[in-house]
């Protein structure tokens, strides 16, 4: 992984805000079904997308609102819903767990900028519902990609939980579940379901 560049180093993008409060322009969409694994569309590495192309902005509304309606779920990339796309949606508003919070944060071709200060920690998936594991993962992450409908390039830095989660998101664009990620049997856990 790339070094996270020192504040004020030409090559450390400067961040961006990514969308407005609330759904904003990406309100409205349909809740498809999520896939799960072994599903091949999900070991399947995304193919880069034409932001700018209105399938893609109403793929970005559809994951926003199939995200919304999945319990407990803060990221959605589009292989999770079936499409072999490189567009995803993120937000850990609320989460306990969330240091830092972006918002809403919808990205076509994301990629990792810079990411720092490893550590474990425990992932569940949408696509993987009986199961969580510990995966080390940078707990310091710059992304950067298009803003669908908008063409506009961002740069989000995230810290802590939210940091996990756009790595989660990236890994499903590469084909990647956090399966693949763990160091072996013993990091896989069931599943607990809170009442």
């Amino acid at each position: 992984m790339p070094v996270d560049p020192a504040p004020g180093d030409p090559a450390r993008p400067e961040p961006t805000a990514v969308v407005p409060p609330g759904d904003g322009p990406w309100a409205g969409g349909t809740v498809l079904s999520s896939v799960t694994a072994p599903a091949a569309v999900l070991s399947t590495p995304c193919a880069e997308v034409d932001p700018a192309d209105p399938t893609v902005t109403a793929l970005a509304r559809d994951l926003v609102a199939t995200m919304r309606a999945a319990p407990g779920c803060v990221g959605l990339a589009a292989n999770q819903v079936g499409v072999a796309a490189r567009v995803f949606a993120l937000d850990v508003t609320g989460h306990p767990k969330a240091r830092s919070c972006a918002g809403l944060v919808v990205l076509a071709n994301p990629r990792l900028v810079a990411a720092s200060q490893r550590k474990k920690g425990r992932e569940g998936c949408l696509s993987v519902p009986d199961l969580t594991g510990d995966v080390a993962r940078a707990r310091r992450v710059t992304v950067a990609g298009v803003v669908p409908g908008r063409g506009e390039e961002v740069v989000v830095e995230a810290d802590g939980f939210e940091a996990v989660a756009f790595q989660h998101e990236l890994d499903h664009l590469e084909g990647l579940l956090f399966l693949d990620r763990v160091a072996g049997a013993h990091a896989l856990h069931a599943r607990r379901t809170y009442l």
